[in-house]
């Protein structure tokens, strides 16, 4: 018999309790920088030394940071369920932890890209990246993140995705962010829906969404004896 589909949603609160934090928490402020300086293509044309110590920063925090129970938890629910993660974080946990299926929205911390070719993508790991590290094609390296104002090429994958859910499953994201938020209107119906979040965004308070107002650990935990018990295993 085959295996569910169970289809998760990941945003910025299941990394904070790992220590890394979003830009949403501090009076819109990311770790002491406006967005508009550091995340936004204009910022990159305008000072791109600023982008790359900001992203270089992110990354070294990353390389610290650890998996924690939420992570495991989703990995764990491989036994049971066939498990795609769509993720709007670009830190790697989900994959330390072992999830082997998931789809990175805003791109990974980890890789970098052309400026001149969206498509020449290079696993960098955590090292920084300066001004003159340039790729093959001899354009400079940016990060391979999506920044505001940017389109999202992986939209339509999570979309094909969330198509074909047997079970829907958000956690710790606000669903203020489009398009990522905008796949919960392309869950099918009568597909069950879960959302785990401290303060979930309340235009989404529905009778067929399930909600957990718990951190991402707690409420998976929440979860995690929900779903094994809603189908007997």
């Amino acid at each position: 018999m085959s295996k569910k589909k169970l289809v998760v949603l990941s945003g910025a609160g299941i990394s904070a309790e790992s220590g890394l934090q979003t830009f949403r928490g501090a009076g819109g402020l990311w770790e002491g920088h406006r967005v508009e300086d550091v995340a936004t293509p204009e910022a990159w044309q305008r000072q791109p030394s600023l982008v790359l110590e900001f992203y270089n920063q992110r990354r070294s925090q990353l390389q610290n940071a650890s998996p924690n129970e939420a992570h495991y938890l989703l990995k764990d629910l491989e036994n049971w369920f066939d498990v795609h993660i769509i993720t709007q974080n670009v830190d790697d946990l989900h994959e330390r932890a072992g999830s082997r299926k998931v789809l990175h929205l805003h791109g990974l911390l980890t890789q970098v890209r052309s400026e001149r070719n969206p498509n020449l993508i290079l696993d960098w790991g955590y090292k920084p990246l300066y001004l003159g590290d340039k790729g093959p094609d001899g354009a400079q390296l940016r990060p391979h993140v999506v920044w505001f104002g940017e389109a999202v090429p992986a939209m339509e994958e999570a979309e094909r995705i969330t198509q074909s859910a047997d079970i829907f499953l958000i956690v710790g994201t606000s669903l203020q962010v489009y398009p990522a938020a905008g796949l919960v209107f392309m869950v099918p119906q009568k597909v069950p829906i879960w959302y785990i979040d401290p303060d979930p965004n309340a235009d989404f308070e529905s009778g067929f969404i399930r909600f957990i107002r718990a951190t991402a650990t707690e409420g998976m935990k929440i979860f995690f004896k929900e779903i094994t018990q809603k189908f007997g295993l």
